[in-house]
């Protein structure tokens, strides 16, 4: 399966060496700007994105915040240059953020980041489609409990047939000669 990766990043260069790097394994996206991303996300099924930390008017943690409605499933790497404690602790804190990456990277270390990051991908897609599934049969039960109650209580005999020789229930009288 050819996963669709989304880079995100305000330089140019970046975003091209980022596409050399995974254009061969998988399909690319890349945009300059939060805003130019949540455009795309609208039209392209992105599995992975990848955004760098420090952009104008967007951050990189802003548009993943974005992103959840768009692409609720979506992985999402965090690439920085420098050493932004904050933004690694609300990457942390936010949990939206599957891995937390330090420019420069190492092209192996990213290589396998984004494999990891797409088997999780995987998983919780499969995840997300069993509890649907789960919960469409917990539906479908339910129906089956329903109609099997209503046609067992239409079997029941009532309280008093019409043809039974006697009285279910003991008369009055009967009461009246035990004391």
């Amino acid at each position: 399966m050819a996963y669709k990766i989304m880079i995100v990043d305000d330089e140019p260069a970046n975003l091209r060496t980022l596409t050399r790097l995974l254009r061969g394994e998988y399909q690319m996206v890349s945009a300059e700007s939060g805003a130019e991303a949540l455009n795309l996300l609208q039209q392209h099924d992105v599995a992975l994105l990848i955004s760098d930390q420090r952009m104008p008017e967007m951050t990189g943690i802003e548009l993943m915040k974005a992103t959840v409605a768009l692409r609720p499933q979506m992985i999402k790497i965090l690439l920085t240059g420098y050493t932004d404690v904050e933004a690694l602790i609300e990457s942390i804190n936010s949990r939206l953020v599957y891995r937390y990456v330090t420019k420069p990277w190492n092209n192996d270390d990213l290589r396998v980041t984004v494999s990891q990051a797409l088997e999780h991908y995987e998983a919780m897609k499969a995840k997300h489609l069993t509890g649907m599934e789960n919960q469409r049969l917990r539906a479908r039960l339910a129906q089956i409990s329903e109609l099997a109650a209503e046609s067992w209580a239409q079997s029941l005999p009532s309280s008093k047939p019409e043809n039974a020789p006697f009285d279910l229930l003991p008369r009055p009288e009967v009461y009246e000669l035990l004391d």
